[in-house]
């Protein structure tokens, strides 16, 4: 028999039906329908005996939703053989999907069993919007498991995602992108599941609400480590204890974050970070947050927008002693976390830090005191790249008595050898490398190599009680294939390095450098101008891939450098031991890797040639480990193993940061690591216990007036720049910065996010 709303009369008995002797096939999802239809208080019974075997008055009872009853009809009419002829081996059909989310398209979604999840994505979707990057999956409905960016080329049947820890439930599918936290993604599904829970079941009633006060507390920053066990534990018991389907699967969206994400729910432990900016117990303002210095972004682009400069800088320079560098040359993550993008575009914070730094630089007000107080333990940092700079600069200001020991006759690291003139001018380095750091008292011993002109064991015997190693990535990785040491055939970190020391090789003919990171884009158009009459850059992934700057790639492109995607070389040729010409294959793009990327596949018979007087490598950067001691572990990727927190290396008092560490970094993720050093060094030599903790970041708001007005659409400044023709003859600056007035339209279109999030918590009674 079927019983369903859409066909029966409100007057028809359903108790006269069923003692007719017939089954009841039951719209819904739940026992507790069937005790409502019989009167009786809407409450789930466990099972066994399934509704199947003795449902509603006692009768044989089919509980299936409107979909299954659909499906149920298709095969009816159309036969079991027509239906079959899609699907997997185990899983037949076609699936319903609510697709919603951070998606392109959303709606209804009707896909074979066996599609993947990257096809409903991407392919039927259109992927995650505005430029975002995709990040999990969250699939079966609020009781669904989340599924990460790693696994979207799972098919989607019953069994595979039940190995992932999903199901296909009622077939929700949210998408979300990397402004999603996934602690707070699974504190929102058991919110939900707490509220719909009948509460007859203790594991489902109790289990859940424990789960969530545990979650909510991780989001607010004060959970503990210990919290991670005992909500797994509890998310078990919950399982496998409940009565009906509700409480056994509530806890996947727990247990699904915690297998995939655990360093999400740590980074809100350990260090009080919402890496999504998401929770906003952890932050002030989204551009602040993610920025690895934890920059005053809003309160200096406020400061801007009331025309005072020097504040501004004096704001920038608390947590970033190099602000005219970092506004050249950083990454700036903030605006990838701009709220005002959500609008139009984002605010251009990197633009508005160049522009007060050149600001105060051309009026001569970036003068400091050095530090009063005076420390006797004395320090040594080797290397003066941006994290060994950073740890003397913030060393040098607590009174330590630091030295630097650099091994090349210039001092900077990447900074001054490893980046053209015409992206970060020499004299601004040098400049900032002065004030920051040699006016603080900090020692700087050029032209000595720790190694060679000084054993590492010296040190200690110098009397330094603590050292610091940031000696950078100075190494260029090799391709491994035929014809490698030729003549011609260089690094491109050598490369760049012999050029800024004012020592340039000979360029011309021909130009082919292989790689897609910034190194290879600087190299390019280095030995442009330099006077290559062709240059060409290989790269065996597509433009979407290429991990170099957007902006610099369309620099490139500007300049008329042709860029080769989809190709990689095997062989390098050449004559006389000379390098003549680079043999090469197509690419075509495979599957997907574990870091989302599709690996590249040589096609066959696809061999072409390209003629090259000089071929630069710029596929990867390595460390110099030959100066350290033994009793120092390195990785197998040639990196110092380090305690994530302190530095702290396997030896005692000897700490390491920055690209020695994480290999080929930001500059600003350096100069982070400085600082981080700096504070362990700083509680190591004073017998505390090493632990850097940094405190929620403030906000600078009060100190000016401000006006609340409505925002509208608004598009960014875009910075001036020089004429391509032109600017690819010489090393002079391209990018020229922007004016006191554009400075000033660009600092008001900031929405002041974090003023709103300090009024809220003056709301909630909680520290701003």
């Amino acid at each position: 028999g079927f019983l369903g709303n859409s066909i029966l009369g409100s007057d028809f008995s359903f108790e006269i039906y069923i003692k007719q002797g017939a089954g009841a096939f039951v719209c819904g999802e739940e026992t507790a329908l069937i005790a409502s239809i019989e009167g009786r208080r809407g409450m789930p019974r466990s099972r066994p005996p399934f509704p199947a075997q003795s449902g509603l008055w006692n009768r044989p009872t089919c509980i299936n939703n409107v979909e299954t009853l659909a499906n149920v009809t298709y095969i009816f009419l159309q036969g079991v053989e027509h239906y079959t002829e899609v699907g997997t081996e185990t899983s037949k059909g076609t699936k319903i999907f609510a697709l919603a989310g951070k998606v392109e398209n959303t709606g209804l979604v009707e896909v074979p069993i066996g599609s993947t999840l990257r096809k409903v994505v991407f392919d039927i979707g259109g992927g995650v919007p505005r430029g975002r990057k995709f990040k999990a999956v969250q699939i079966g409905g609020p009781s669904g498991g989340c599924i990460p960016q790693r696994h979207i080329d799972t098919p989607i049947d019953y069994d595979s995602l039940k190995k992932l820890g999903a199901i296909m439930g009622s077939g929700g599918m949210v998408v979300m992108d990397d402004n999603t936290c996934m602690v707070d993604i699974a504190r929102f599904f058991l919110d939900f599941v707490q509220d719909e829970s009948c509460g007859k079941c203790v594991p489902c009633r109790l289990g859940t609400k424990r789960m969530l006060e545990i979650l909510t507390r991780i989001t607010r920053g004060e959970g503990k480590k210990e919290d991670l066990k005992l909500l797994e534990e509890l998310a078990r018991v919950v399982k496998d204890s409940s009565l009906c389907g509700l409480g056994q699967t509530a806890p996947n969206p727990v247990l699904s974050t915690l297998r995939y994400f655990s360093e999400e729910y740590l980074s809100h432990i350990e260090d009080r970070f919402c890496p999504a900016c998401s929770c906003e117990s952890l932050f002030t303002s989204p551009c602040q947050n993610v920025c690895p210095l934890g920059i005053d972004v809003p309160g200096y682009v406020g400061l801007i927008a009331a025309r005072k400069y020097e504040e501004a800088y004096k704001l920038i320079f608390q947590r970033n002693p190099f602000p005219g560098i970092s506004g050249r040359v950083c990454y700036h993550m903030c605006e990838s976390k701009c709220r005002r993008s959500e609008l139009d575009e984002p605010v251009a914070i990197n633009a508005l830090k160049r522009f007060v730094s050149d600001w105060v630089y051309r009026n001569n007000l970036a003068n400091f005191e050095p530090p009063s107080a005076q420390n006797k333990k004395k320090i040594a940092v080797i290397g003066s790249g941006p994290a060994g700079l950073s740890a003397a600069h913030y060393l040098a200001g607590w009174g330590y008595q630091v030295t630097i020991f650099e091994a090349l006759e210039v001092a900077g690291g990447m900074l001054a050898v490893g980046i053209p003139d015409y992206r970060l001018p020499k004299d601004l380095v040098a400049r900032e490398i002065k004030l920051a750091v040699e006016d603080m008292g900090v020692e700087i011993k050029k032209g000595v190599e720790i190694g060679k002109d000084l054993a590492f064991d010296d040190l200690s015997d110098m009397g330094y009680k603590a050292i610091f190693m940031a000696t950078g990535a100075h190494q260029s990785r090799r391709l491994h294939i035929p014809g490698e040491n030729l003549k011609g055939v260089l690094g491109a970190v050598g490369f760049l390095r012999e050029v800024n020391l004012g020592r340039p090789p000979v360029v011309k003919g021909e130009v082919t450098v292989i790689g897609g990171g910034n190194a290879a884009i600087d190299s390019a158009r280095t030995a442009l101008r330099l006077g290559a009459e062709k240059v060409r850059i290989l790269y065996r992934r597509s433009r979407e891939e290429m991990p170099a700057l957007e902006s610099e790639i369309r620099a490139a492109e500007e300049e008329e450098i042709e860029i080769l995607y989809l190709a990689a070389p095997i062989r390098i040729m050449g004559e006389n031991g000379q390098v003549r010409a680079v043999e090469c294959l197509k690419i075509r793009l495979g599957d997907y890797d574990e870091s989302g990327r599709r690996k590249p596949v040589p096609l066959k018979n696809s061999a072409f040639f390209l003629p090259s007087n000089l071929v630069i490598l710029g596929i990867g950067q390595l460390g110099d480990l030959s100066y350290l001691p033994s009793s120092i572990a390195v990785t197998g990727w040639e990196t110092v193993v380090v305690e994530k927190n302190t530095l702290t290396t396997s030896q005692a008092g000897v700490f390491a940061g920055g690209d020695l560490v994480t290999g080929p970094a930001t500059v600003v993720e350096a100069i982070a690591s400085g600082e981080r050093a700096a504070l362990a060094i700083d509680k190591y030599l004073r017998g505390k216990v090493l632990r850097v903790s940094f405190p929620i970041r403030k906000r600078v708001f009060d100190s000016f007036r401000l006006e609340e007005v409505e925002a509208v659409q608004n598009r960014r400044v875009r910075l001036p720049t020089r004429e391509a023709s032109q600017r690819k003859k010489d090393f002079s600056e391209v990018e020229l910065g922007i004016g006191e007035e554009a400075a000033g339209e660009e600092a008001k279109r900031c929405l002041r996010c974090d003023l709103e999030q300090a009024r809220s918590r003056e709301d909630t009674g909680a520290e701003g």
